[in-house]
């Protein structure tokens, strides 16, 4: 899927970013549990080095838990990484941040009195919610629509944490196309600058193939759908978008499932493993060298007939 959305302050707020990480002592990336591999910003992970970092996997109460467990034991090989599992309503969990911040950062460590966090994530995965929380006052803007938080802010949290909040961020080329895709899905990139039916499906057929039975039970089917169309013209007609005719209007079909997904009503479901998302994200970057390679090949063979005809 191609993305066409990468606002001017996402832009800005990457260079600064880019300036201000290597000032702090910890990286705290808000992920969606749903799409875990998706979420990280890979420009981070470049940026980050060894600094310890905290993968906060938001939304847990909405993912698949088997599939949560294996992508903290994926993210945890890493010495310098630990995760913890919230979801918007379970305060206590959320407040863990601060107490794991000192566990992997002690004040003797830290550049002053004080630990310098920054808080990252993509857009709508829910860091400004968690920030209220660890403050106990709305202090970042919330919303359901991606890019609400515009610009850095610095916030104290507690008397020797303080936290450098920053917009939801994209980046600029996202190489794999199925992460396009479930960013798309889940909220992260605004609805205008996709196709939702493209969208609903590609969600449509990861259901299909990684949770039938919570299709049949919440559709009312008599089996598991066999394709994305028959699940979508299920749906349409179980929820009552018919045309004249009794035909299907695919569009709002297709709308249901998304937003049906988005608020969890589907089940709990994670769109990725570990082992698919590292082998789709290898085989996007190998297409990628050779679209590369072959450009500059193209580029060098214009430039010879140019010479050859210039003569």
């Amino acid at each position: 899927m191609k993305i066409q959305w990468f606002p001017g302050h996402m832009h800005k707020a990457s260079k600064e970013i880019a300036e201000n990480l290597p000032e702090m002592d910890l990286l705290i990336e808000v992920l969606d549990a749903r799409l875990p591999g998706s979420s990280e910003n890979p420009m981070l992970a470049k940026l980050r080095g060894n600094k310890p970092c905290i993968k906060v996997f938001n939304k847990t109460d909405l993912a698949d838990p088997v599939l949560t467990e294996q992508w903290q034991a994926y993210y945890e090989q890493d010495k310098g990484v630990k995760t913890l599992c919230v979801s918007r309503n379970q305060t206590d969990r959320i407040k863990q941040i601060s107490t794991l911040a000192r566990k992997m950062i002690s004040i003797s460590d830290a550049r002053v009195k004080e630990i310098q966090a920054m808080i990252v994530g993509i857009p709508n995965v829910g860091k400004s919610t968690i920030i209220n929380t660890l403050t106990g006052r709305s202090i970042a803007k919330t919303g359901n629509e991606a890019a609400v938080t515009r610009q850095q802010q610095r916030i104290k949290i507690s008397d020797d944490v303080v936290l450098f909040d920053t917009p939801g961020l994209l980046w600029g080329n996202i190489i794999n196309e199925h992460s396009g895709y479930r960013l798309a899905i889940s909220g992260a990139i605004k609805d205008t600058a996709f196709d939702s039916e493209d969208a609903a499906f590609y969600l449509a057929e990861t259901l299909i193939k990684q949770y039938p039975e919570m299709l049949v039970e919440r559709y009312q089917l008599s089996e598991a759908p066999q394709s994305e169309v028959e699940l979508i013209e299920a749906i349409g007609r179980l929820r009552g978008c018919l045309r004249s005719g009794g035909q299907v209007e695919m569009d709002k079909a297709c709308k249901i499932l998304i937003n049906e997904f988005r608020l969890g009503t589907l089940g709990r479901i994670t769109l990725e493993t570990p082992d698919h998302f590292t082998e789709e994200n290898k085989q996007a970057i190998e297409e990628a060298e050779k679209k590369e390679q072959y450009k500059k090949a193209n580029k060098a063979d214009r430039k010879k007939r140019w010479k050859k005809n210039r003569k």
